[in-house]
């Protein structure tokens, strides 16, 4: 818990942590769809979201944030995969001259609004494209405890992944420095 008596939050991507991909897709194991998600038009890479994610995100000591471009439709196609109940969505604003500049200069797109989601309270961010220029970014910009957690895109989320995760969100508040 949080010296304000709430928990952390965890902005969640989808794509990496949750679908794996970028390797051989014989690698990746596939998982039952209902068959409404399995009906014309719905993204065959579903099939790779593990259920067993559901009550690993559930377990962890935080509030989970859909972080994703596919913003409300998480909570429509991933969340029941899960096991999840609708979580908060972060809503990306339109790109800007902003976007550009971050862009050149290796910050990425969701950096900045995932700072002013989170107003000062502690977060963690999973996500398979962060980078140190990231990490070094919400050091300086946000006034709470941050961990900025890269997940290969290839593996997705892994039990290393989650004990990384468990052990900051249960450690004591002590730095506001973003870490790897």
């Amino acid at each position: 818990m949080t010296g304000s008596g709430r928990l952390p939050l965890l902005f969640l991507d989808v794509d990496g942590p949750l679908i794996p991909f970028g390797a051989d897709p014989q690698e990746y194991p596939t998982h039952a769809l209902s068959p409404r998600l399995r009906g014309a038009g719905m993204n065959p890479l579903l099939a790779r979201v593990d259920p067993r994610h559901g009550a690993k995100l559930t377990a962890l000591p935080c509030e989970v944030v859909w972080a994703t471009t596919w913003m409300d439709e998480a909570n429509e196609c991933i969340a029941p995969l899960l096991g999840l109940q609708q979580l908060a969505v972060v809503v990306w604003p339109e790109p800007s001259d902003t976007d550009e500049r971050d862009e050149r200069e290796g910050l990425h797109w969701k950096t900045r609004t995932l700072v002013d989601w989170a107003a000062g309270r502690p977060f963690v961010w999973v996500d398979d494209e962060v980078t140190e220029t990231d990490r070094i970014w919400v050091a300086a910009h946000h006034q709470g405890r941050a961990l900025v957690h890269r997940v290969d895109a290839r593996l997705g989320l892994t039990d290393d992944d989650y004990a990384a995760l468990t052990s900051w969100l249960r450690q004591p508040f002590r730095s506001r420095r973003a870490e790897p």
